[in-house]
């Protein structure tokens, strides 16, 4: 295994740490690899170890290269930081997706809890006036092609996790930021397909979010898959017994996630 380290972003205290396959002489055909970029969750406050490393190990185990990115949190989350963070790395990953042997076109990103929100905002606000009045987005090197978001934060409307949406926003948020932060109202067409899975007794992150996701981008025809899974709270990451959350039940939402990605990729794993 190879590690490697960057900042993403000058102006922010983000950084991302990289697991990448040493390149064998034995497997020529698993040298370029898709590539998953996770966003851990934590209201925008804090970043869970919980969802960091396990399910970037078991994505690296099934032959991802895989990212780590701490995005921007509590303070620094304001002014759209999270949302350049992730812009830049995956902007940093295509420019040097030759040397760590990532394919180009084949990078999706996963998020949970807030990280979801942040992934979710990378994949329907990539190519936003905002964003663009703040970065170059080298004409849409900062779109996923596809996202993984597990009880994810959607909406900063009603049924929003809100202080999620005010620790993004500085404070209460005004109007506007809860109109550019619903992102169930940004989907369109060019949104990556995307893989949902959320429990119906979440009772931090109401479920409805992943079903007003869901539905939105059922109405403008992008790919999707939804599970909703009966049992379970909120911040579950892998499921299992290293995580402090064992339900075997919904740790089937790993596998699913993974065949998902192989077959969009078209990447067996």
């Amino acid at each position: 295994m190879k590690i490697v380290k960057f900042q993403p972003n000058p102006n922010s205290k983000a950084h991302v740490i990289g697991y990448l396959h040493d390149v064998s002489v034995e497997m020529p055909k698993r040298t370029e690899r898709p590539c998953v970029v996770i966003y851990p969750g934590g209201g925008y406050v804090f970043l869970s170890d919980r969802e960091a490393d396990p399910p970037a190990m078991a994505f690296f185990a099934r032959g991802y290269q895989v990212f780590i990115l701490d995005y921007s949190i509590k303070g620094d989350a304001t002014q759209l930081r999270p949302l350049i963070d992730g812009s830049l790395t995956l902007m940093k990953i295509r420019e040097n997706s030759k040397e760590w042997h990532v394919v180009p076109n084949q990078i999706a990103v996963l998020g949970f809890s807030a990280g979801g929100h942040a992934a979710a905002s990378l994949g329907t606000l990539w190519d936003s006036p905002e964003l663009k009045a703040k970065i170059d987005t080298k004409g849409g090197g900062n779109r996923p092609d596809a996202m993984i978001l597990c009880y994810a934060v959607i909406t900063a409307g009603l049924k929003s996790h809100r202080d999620s949406i005010e620790a993004l926003c500085g404070g209460k948020p005004t109007p506007e930021q809860v109109r550019f932060y619903s992102l169930e109202k940004h989907v369109g067409a060019d949104t990556p397909p995307t893989f949902l899975w959320h429990t119906e007794e979440d009772d931090c992150v109401p479920v409805e979010n992943a079903m007003m996701f869901a539905a939105a981008l059922r109405e403008h025809g992008v790919p999707f898959e939804c599970h909703i899974f009966q049992k379970g709270g909120h911040g579950m990451s892998v499921c299992n017994v290293e995580v402090g959350c064992p339900l075997a039940h919904n740790a089937i939402w790993v596998r699913l996630a993974m065949e998902w990605l192989s077959d969009l990729f078209q990447f067996p794993a």
